[in-house]
């Protein structure tokens, strides 16, 4: 599972990244974000602006404590400091590449609720593929793991397209927002499960 994480993240941020270099894409973007926009659903509108308050900073944040001193309870420190590096990880990342790249954003008319920021990657885009992917790989042996990787996959997708439908985001930042999600969480669950392989090897 990790290494199809990885791989899809891997697609999903070269592709990305390339498309920014080509008109063609870029075109695309423009014209999907207007397309959006154009067609928006009333009853449609006030999910996405919960989608965005839900999947900003202040709440993956207050999520990710309490799914951490869950862990701890459980006295899962390992999983507990993973979850923590995992998440500030992609947020160090997502901000630094946000940074560096300084798209700008699709136009100001278009926007439904309050952004700050690059648009390029969708930072809502790299906590929910964070979330969503450490989900699926911590709860692969649970009993309602189906379930879990459902919701997870519902989760990061939903998220990912209402940052286009509300205005704020191209495609393109929003796949390049769950590429890093899905790449630095993978990385970070393999390094980790080798460090435990070495761990039993030499009964540390």
């Amino acid at each position: 599972m990790p290494y199809l994480i990885l791989c899809i993240g891997c697609v999903f941020f070269i592709f990305s990244v390339s498309a920014l270099n080509f008109m063609h894409t870029q075109i695309l973007d423009h014209q999907i974000v207007n397309v959006l926009s154009v067609h928006r659903i009333e009853w449609l509108n006030p999910i996405a602006k919960s989608l965005s308050y839900l999947g900003g900073m202040p709440f993956v944040l207050i999520f990710t404590t309490l799914w951490c001193v869950y862990w701890l309870r459980l006295r899962q420190y390992a999983t507990t400091f993973m979850i923590i590096l995992a998440v500030s990880g992609s947020i160090v990342l997502g901000w630094l590449l946000k940074w560096y790249i300084d798209r700008p954003r699709p136009a100001v008319f278009y926007h439904m609720v309050n952004s700050y920021g690059a648009s390029f990657p969708s930072a809502h885009s790299v906590y929910a593929a964070t979330l969503a992917s450490l989900a699926i790989l911590l709860y692969q042996q649970h009993s309602y793991s189906r379930s879990i990787c459902l919701m997870s996959f519902i989760w990061f997708i939903s998220m990912g397209i209402s940052r286009v439908y509300l205005g704020v985001h191209y495609p393109t930042d929003v796949l390049a927002g769950w590429g890093i999600g899905f790449v630095w969480v993978a990385l970070i669950w393999l390094g980790f499960t080798r460090i435990h392989q070495c761990k039993k090897q030499f009964h540390f």
